[in-house]
């Protein structure tokens, strides 16, 4: 095992509003104060009982999928929380992963075998 998953990001234009539309849905609390991570106007979180913190990420320009059209696919990605980021990327690769961005000293993006984005984040 590598790590956990730390939570689930989800793109969208607005954070805020979508974890408020979530937290009605789900439950929860919105923005509850965590040490892994800040909010701010592009990043908001949802912290739900029994389950991943679901977290909503802005993106520029952003374009929303449309099921079932593979044209628009659906958007997010998981954040993996590991306690060793140097280790953690060579076992990814090691696995057949692909790296997107090393560049940041705190967390990596990856690509599986298949292409969707993850995150290593250091816990």
């Amino acid at each position: 095992m590598i790590g956990v998953v730390q939570c689930v990001v989800l793109d969208c234009p607005e954070p805020r509003a979508l974890a408020t539309f979530y937290q009605g849905v789900l439950g929860g609390e919105v923005d509850r104060p965590d040490p892994r991570w800040s909010v701010d106007d592009d990043w908001a979180t949802l912290h739900v009982e029994g389950g991943p913190v679901l977290c909503f990420q802005r993106v520029a320009e952003y374009v929303a999928p449309e099921w079932p059209d593979p044209r628009r696919p659906q958007q997010f990605h998981l954040d993996v929380g590991v306690e060793d980021l140097g280790v953690a990327r060579a076992e990814v690769l090691r696995l057949g992963g692909t790296s997107l961005d090393d560049s940041h000293e705190a967390w990596s993006v990856f690509a599986d075998p298949a292409g969707h984005p993850f995150c290593l984040v250091r816990e």
